[in-house]
């Protein structure tokens, strides 16, 4: 007889959305996972991705035992080995090396689950316990979020849900029905009630096509739009003087600067007319309510943290926090009341200050540049969890270079052979979001979800908390906090601050927030006020908001004339999914798009392989001809595993290790590249 049944959890994966998904196992397996129609925000919706979630856990290349490497790094040749044998071995390697300097080990993980206890709980008290270096977790948004707390004081905003009432939404940086589908609903709501939807973006998105209006403008020249936007509003008197005075700090030098940026300049500067900067600055100064959806692609460039200040300054120019319809949200992560130190007990540190590595930099690292070492040791021993360096960091020649050292030893935590999984020494079989317990904040709504397993853990698969507590043990480590299970682990992520016993009955528990949260000011700054001169840029240089240039300049004139972004591809999360069958059928191949007036004279046609290439690499991949790309600008979709690529190479092949101008992010989207048919 089948035996069927539903199960309340999570969607893991790095989206602003976090789903509360209802999963249906019938006799142990998962054969359909849907979103929760209970839970409001996911309103009983999921994205295609998610929706294909149970192919994922089942698919028939998922590693299921742990394996040794039996050929050369990055050749992908392993052998089953049982976990007693795996985890001794790399116990063994690890007490030698730590005898020696335990900052010689590097953890490197990210978002492949944004679970706070498999993502950054038991293995974060392993790493203290250790003295292992530390990782600086920077590879998406750190440079939004240092310029949310200069500006704002902290990773906080509108509620998402008020959306729905704007009577006009700037979506800047962000492909919403790509990466943030349940906006993009509330966007679409408001729009049938008459509001008005703007795309800012360099690349016709799919969102570009279903809004009012487009602005395509260079990349990394967001800052100078917003600049541009606030010397209309001062010259045409758009501005709540009430507001500004009672509830800001550093008008007057804002004002000064701004008065700077007329509509012909910003036009120059972001490859668009004058005509759409004051036909912007008309919307955003006369429509109440009007609220901004800003996303992470804005920062990824050298001048990207300057560029989220001056946006974020937008609303309290204008007034717009006064309506609960109106204001900025990038990410409410800043809201959730996480106990981050009893989940990942720093303390264990005892007084020792490991060197911290910046993970944007892993190249260099791996490589011996003593800047991204902070001046000490080798890496000797890396740990891999949650991501997948060699496909996703920048400059990937050096990343390779540095993975295949035959005198590192590499383990990887991993559901499949990535292109990482591929270089490893050990590689441990992890548990999918199916079979483990785990608890999430979002950054794009204010609801905490937990995630219940709704089925047996698959073959000899456990989850990550469970690995680093077992290898806590063959380590010695006998404080009790390793003996903390998943479950007591979700208990403590929020302690008393969220009622464990609502999440256990519904999945997901409402954070009690206002509706208006700086209506009548209030900004968790230092000032109290929105900070357009803020103290902690002070201490940097300029504390104002400024429009910093791209460090790669393209142009008719440049080595590399083309400037290139690297958006994910619609139906990929980062290198997730990638090697799900039904997703990696839809997108195809690895793609390029480039506009026609830049391909004809490059001899380019649609279907052609090409080679984009730079100083860094060299990069293969079929072209596109399309409008989807802006003149002077090429779209390098990703982020494709290499070895799924026609040359064994991807987009960050091209790509950066230069750090953003503040939160030390990466800058992907600040990069130059010349296109040419590539050679049989």
């Amino acid at each position: 007889m089948t035996q069927s049944n539903e199960v309340v959890g999570a969607c893991p994966h790095d989206c602003p959305d976090t789903c509360s998904l209802v999963t249906t196992v019938q006799d142990g397996r998962a054969v359909r996972v849907r979103g929760n129609p209970a839970h409001p925000p996911t309103d009983g919706v999921l994205c295609t991705k998610v929706s294909r979630y149970a192919e994922r856990t089942h698919h028939p290349e998922r590693i299921l035992t742990p394996l040794r490497r039996a050929g050369a790094k990055g050749e992908g040749r392993f052998e089953p080995i049982g976990w007693d044998a795996a985890l001794d071995e790399i116990a063994t390697r690890l007490k030698v090396i730590a005898a020696r300097n335990p900052q010689a080990i590097l953890p490197y993980s990210y978002a492949g689950t944004m679970g706070l206890v498999q993502g950054e709980s038991m293995d974060r008290r392993f790493f203290h316990q250790l003295g292992a270096s530390l990782l600086d977790r920077t590879i998406c948004a750190t440079a939004g979020g240092e310029a949310l707390t200069r500006t704002l004081g902290g990773k906080v905003g509108m509620r998402v849900e008020f959306f729905a009432e704007a009577r006009l939404i700037l979506i800047w940086g962000s492909n919403s029905i790509a990466s943030n589908l349940h906006f993009w609903r509330l966007a679409q709501q408001a729009r049938r009630q008459g509001a008005r939807l703007v795309c800012i973006d360099p690349r016709k998105t799919e969102t570009a096509d279903k809004c009012d209006e487009h602005i395509a403008l260079l990349p990394g020249t967001d800052a100078a739009l917003a600049l541009g936007l606030m010397h209309e509003l001062i010259v045409h008197d758009w501005l709540d003087h009430d507001y500004i005075q009672r509830h800001t700090r550093g008008w007057p030098a804002l004002r000064e600067r701004a008065l700077l940026w007329n509509p012909e300049r910003v036009a120059a500067v972001c490859g668009i007319t004058a005509d759409q900067v004051r036909g912007l600055a008309r919307a955003w100064g006369t429509t109440r309510p009007a609220a901004i959806r800003l996303n992470y692609g804005v920062q990824r460039c050298a001048g990207g943290g300057n560029a989220v200040r001056a946006i974020a300054c937008l609303p309290a120019l204008t007034g717009a926090w006064r309506h609960r319809a109106g204001g900025v949200l990038l990410s409410s992560s800043g809201a959730f009341p996480v106990d981050r130190a009893a989940l990942q007990r720093p303390d264990l540190l005892a007084g020792r200050t490991p060197r911290t590595v910046n993970m944007v930099r892993i190249g260099d690292a791996l490589n011996g540049d003593a800047d991204a070492l902070s001046g000490g040791p080798p890496i000797e021993a890396l740990v891999v969890y949650n991501s997948n360096p060699v496909a996703v960091a920048p400059e990937s020649p050096k990343v390779v270079r540095g993975f295949a050292r035959e005198d590192l030893f590499t383990v990887v935590l991993e559901h499949f052979r990535t292109d990482t999984a591929d270089h490893a020494d050990i590689v441990l079989p992890a548990t999918t979001q199916l079979e483990h317990w785990d608890i999430h904040l979002a950054y794009g709504h204010t609801d905490v979800l937990l995630n219940r397993p709704a089925m047996a853990q698959q073959g000899e698969a456990r989850s990550n908390a469970q690995i680093f507590r077992d290898l806590a043990a063959r380590m010695g480590f006998d404080a009790p906090c390793f003996a903390d299970s998943d479950e007591a682990l979700c208990r403590q992520a929020y302690g008393k601050q969220v009622n464990f016993d609502e999440l256990l009955a519904n999945g997901f528990a409402r954070l009690k927030l206002p509706d208006a949260p700086f209506a009548e000011g209030g900004f968790p700054t230092a000032s109290g006020r929105c900070e357009f001169d803020s103290e902690l840029s002070r201490k940097g240089g300029d504390s104002l908001p400024n429009h910093v240039p791209n460090r790669e300049v393209a142009g008719a004139s440049a080595a590399y004339p083309l400037a290139m972004i690297s958006p994910p591809a619609r139906h990929f999360l980062n290198s997730s999914f990638v090697n799900v069958q039904s997703l990696r059928s839809i997108e195809g191949e690895p793609l390029l798009e480039i506009h026609p007036q830049d391909a004809a004279p490059r001899g380019i046609a649609s279907g052609m392989l090409v080679e984009v290439f730079n100083n860094r690499g060299r990069y293969h991949c079929k072209a596109e001809v399309s409008e989807r790309a802006r003149p002077g600008v090429v779209n390098g979709l990703g982020i494709w595993w290499r070895k799924l690529g026609p040359r064994g190479t991807n987009v960050n092949e091209l790509t950066s290790q230069a750090l953003t101008d503040m939160g030390r992010g990466p800058t992907f989207y600040d990069c130059a590249v010349q296109v040419a048919l590539a050679a049989p």
